[in-house]
């Protein structure tokens, strides 16, 4: 289905360039002589790149973007393939680390993903907004520094390495953002 200028609002996919992208913001910008411009950005879906102060005048049309979304579990992984299981089909599925891209920090056994596929391939997956992670490695931390601002480093169950306040030990769960990629809280 072709779609006009008009029709691109926040949350719509088109193909752009052979690509397809989600629209997360425009204008609707009026010039001179009656013509209208409508200024976009959007998502790259298969890179997560942002374009932003994208231009289209009236007479540019865009093919719609067939993306469709499923729930899917994380199993395992070997480290060159991850294994998801849809969760209504049981259909099992392999992406590889350029579709996993940096959500491999964030993964453990039995978490649920979105996975987004074009024209039948996988592109992206997107992750729930946070995750509890377990603390690996941190160097330890004095006991009377409770209540101030300081951090220090701390090695997660999956690699990821943030900042977490000086109270955190080895063995404690925490609550990561998975879009900060940054400590929110002690689980």
């Amino acid at each position: 289905m072709m779609l006009s200028w008009s029709d691109l609002k926040p949350g719509k996919k088109i193909i752009y360039e052979g690509i397809p992208h989600e629209i997360t913001a425009y204008e609707h910008l009026k010039v001179a002589m009656w013509k209208w411009l409508e200024k976009v950005s959007m998502r790259n879906l298969v890179t997560w790149n942002m374009l932003s102060n994208m231009t289209f005048r009236e007479v540019d049309k865009f093919e719609e973007a067939d993306v469709s979304s499923a729930n899917y579990e994380y199993l395992y992984s070997d480290w060159s393939e991850y294994f998801f299981m849809n969760k209504d089909t049981y259909d099992q599925v392999s992406l590889t680390d350029k579709v996993v891209w940096d959500a491999k920090l964030f993964l453990t056994e039995w978490d649920k993903v979105v996975l987004q596929e074009y024209n039948w391939l996988p592109i992206n997956i997107t992750l729930e907004p946070s995750v509890t992670l377990e603390v690996i490695d941190t160097p330890p931390g004095e006991k009377w520094n409770t209540a101030t601002g300081w951090k220090k480093p701390a090695t997660l169950s999956t690699w990821l390495v943030v900042q977490v306040p000086l109270f955190m030990a080895i063995w404690d769960k925490v609550k990561v953002d998975t879009r900060e990629k940054s400590y929110l809280w002690r689980a």
